[in-house]
């Protein structure tokens, strides 16, 4: 796939009157290299990384991104970024509010759009670009010795769901997302960047290729790219630092030293990802670790969006049958059917038709109304923007009625007991009609296959299975009755409101779920920053 990276004539580029950031800022801003971008998570943090005087520490020269959807919405957000804070043009909230186009956008600020189109590029990363992003990079860094290189290799061969659901696959070592961090070496063999970030799942730690473990070989490749990448500079190297931990990965590395918690860091989500940072061998330099911060729970974070229902599918739905559906379950005897546990009684009197019937749920399945309700933590500030005139992508999905009353059953448990149901807490009338369900009561496989999203906690792993179904991601008030929407699941990865996804809703999920949380990132960005600083002040 070729590059969304046609050179405008100069005398266009030359014509165009539109607002940009002040070119001495921009300037003095450390070029930044974003390959596998998806829709820009860790682009995003390290664009909003800014100093005491607001000012951007990095600008995004490229990036880089195959997928349409993900390069859709990369797109639009380094159009977005094209000009200083805060000062996006009304033209933008009346795209987000459906009153013009995108390409009437475009065609109202062609000076942002060309910068965008010149950054923000689809191409496939192989040997068949290699040429291509080798002069696209060359050019863009316009001989800068200070730049950042970024990026996560899709990981779904190394997550350990993809593992388990590609074991049977005779062809599973030889999937190309084992080995396309080698793309990511390339490049840095090709461009010798003075540091690089570089994530990934945390499965890779167990993962293997050809019986070796992944993730030492692709330390040692990191460390000296010559052992991977054919014509490599043979006194090229990188010493491999952690963010959490002081130690350096020097010998036998310990993996784990590079796993990095999010919710350690103030992102309201259990996201345990391996974050590696590379220093030139030449540089005497190290990097900082980030610092812990508190993390804002799942109510903090979505609890201020509008409350919706879900639809009701494979029938007409409306909000009468959709209660109608919900309410069936109080002819369960849900009590006798718990035989005997210690939570029966309290869940049990929560599911009784008289408290159904009180109970207030939302009349509409989606809400573009935005409320302004800035929270005290840091983090979640960051989110709000005053001049936001709708919310996007909060829309319920559908469920079936049986899987609403699932729904329906485990927030109320979770509202009661603090925690999220297993299938053994289910009543037998409830089980799904799977053939591994004894499997998943006796806690043998997907036991948890139903999961809330604990209103006072953080939340578990937002990952591109949202794309597929919501069981592992259902809402913690009962009488929402749903699984989370595309905005709620990009709340919990700390995007801003005025981040648009492009594409239908499923790929909306995808690239939320794979995305680095920005606010992570901007935190990360701002080591990196300080790295540059002292190579640029030592020299």
């Amino acid at each position: 796939m070729r590059g969304d990276a046609e050179t405008l004539p100069a005398i266009q580029l030359g014509a165009l009157q539109d607002a940009a950031p002040d070119e001495a800022a921009e300037q003095d801003a450390y070029p930044v290299i974003d390959l596998f971008a998806g829709p820009g998570g860790l682009g995003e943090g390290f664009a909003t990384a800014f100093d005491g005087e607001q000012r951007r520490r990095f600008r995004s020269v490229v990036s880089i991104e195959r997928d349409a959807f993900s390069h859709e919405t990369l797109l639009l957000r380094h159009f977005y970024r094209h000009f200083p804070l805060g000062e996006a043009p009304d033209d933008y909230y009346e795209f987000l509010a459906g009153q013009i186009s995108k390409a009437e956008l475009f065609d109202r600020h062609p000076a942002a759009y060309a910068h965008a189109r010149q950054s923000a590029l689809r191409i496939s990363l192989g040997k068949e670009s290699h040429a291509e992003v080798r002069q696209i990079i060359r050019q863009r860094l316009a001989g800068s010795d200070h730049w950042a290189l970024v990026g996560g290799p899709p990981c779904q061969a190394y997550s350990l769901v993809g593992r388990a659901r590609m074991k049977g696959d005779p062809e599973f070592e030889q999937n190309e997302k084992h080995t396309l961090y080698l793309e990511y070496l390339q490049i840095i063999a090709d461009h010798r960047p003075p540091i690089f970030v570089m994530e990934n799942v945390k499965g890779l730690l167990s993962a293997t290729i050809e019986g070796k473990s992944t993730i030492t070989r692709i330390v040692r490749d990191l460390q000296r790219p010559a052992t991977a990448i054919p014509g490599a500079p043979a006194d090229l190297g990188y010493r491999l630092y952690s963010l959490t931990q002081e130690e350096m990965a020097e010998g036998e590395v310990d993996p784990r030293l590079f796993l990095v918690r999010a919710e350690d860091h103030g992102i309201p989500q259990a996201r345990h990802r391996m974050f590696i940072v590379g220093i030139r061998s030449d540089l005497k330099v190290r990097p900082s670790t980030l610092r812990k911060m508190t993390a804002p729970t799942v109510r903090d974070t979505i609890g201020t969006l509008p409350p919706i229902r879900s639809g009701l599918s494979k029938e007409k739905d409306s909000r009468d049958a959709w209660l109608c559906a919900i309410r069936q379950i109080s002819s369960m005897n849900i009590r006798h059917q718990l035989n005997g546990a210690a939570y029966a009684a309290d869940v049990a009197r929560e599911l009784k038709f008289d408290k159904l019937v009180e109970m207030r749920s939302p009349r509409f399945n989606s809400s573009n109304r935005y409320a302004m309700r800035r929270p005290n933590h840091d983090v979640l500030r960051s989110l709000y923007d005053d001049r936001l005139p709708v919310l996007t992508a909060h829309e319920a999905r559908s469920h079936m009625a049986s899987d609403l009353r699932r729904y329906f059953y485990a927030a109320t448990f979770a509202a009661t007991t603090g925690h999220s149901p297993k299938l053994a807490d289910f009543p037998v009338g409830l089980l799904p009609d799977h053939q591994n369900v004894e499997e998943g009561r006796a806690g043998k496989m997907f036991s948890d296959r139903f999961r809330v999203q604990l209103a006072d906690h953080v939340s578990t792993t937002v990952t591109s299975h949202i794309s597929k179904d919501g069981h592992y991601f259902i809402h913690y008030d009962p009488s929402q009755c749903r699984s989370l929407t595309v905005r709620e699941a990009a709340r919990l990865q700390t995007f801003p409101d005025n981040y648009f996804f492009a594409g239908p809703r499923t790929a909306q999920y995808h690239q939320v779920g794979n995305a680095v949380p920005p606010r992570l990132a901007t935190q990360i960005a701002a080591i990196v920053a300080e790295v540059l600083d002292s190579i640029r002040s030592g020299q």
